[in-house]
């Protein structure tokens, strides 16, 4: 199954392929901060598994920290994922970019001792204090 989505202006647009995995919520400052809410919503997805259509030019890409770059589109600034230098082949796709998310659902929560004190956590799914298997 293919899946569509893009950035909130429509200049980057991408195609994502195959079952995608439970969504995961990182609650790091970083995270909040980049996405201007109380976490993440992210989606591991195989780099060969996603296509951009359109939008190359417009990519933009941020690292607040070694290792990690959170590419973004430069026009809206519209988050679309971040990947890891020691692990080029998982994109942490941006949950909210995607066109259709019928039969996504959360698997976890990532980074809980620096979760924000105004959004608690209080589902049953796992919850890790540090990164856990994010």
């Amino acid at each position: 199954m293919a899946r569509t989505g893009g950035c909130l202006c429509g200049a980057v647009r991408y195609e994502v392929t195959g079952d995608l995995a439970p969504i995961q919520l990182c609650h790091c400052g970083q995270c909040r901060k980049a996405q201007g809410g109380p976490f993440g919503a992210n989606i591991p997805v195989a780099a060969a598994d996603f296509r951009l259509v359109q939008g190359e030019d417009a990519l933009r890409e941020y690292r607040a920290s070694p290792g990690k770059r959170r590419v973004f589109c430069g026009v809206c600034g519209g988050p679309v994922f971040s990947q890891r230098d020691d692990a080029p082949q998982t994109l942490r796709l941006r949950a909210g970019g995607l066109d259709d998310t019928a039969g996504l659902r959360i698997g976890l929560n990532a980074q809980t001792a620096s979760a924000a004190d105004w959004w608690p956590i209080d589902d049953d799914l796992p919850a890790y204090p540090g990164a856990g298997p994010v």
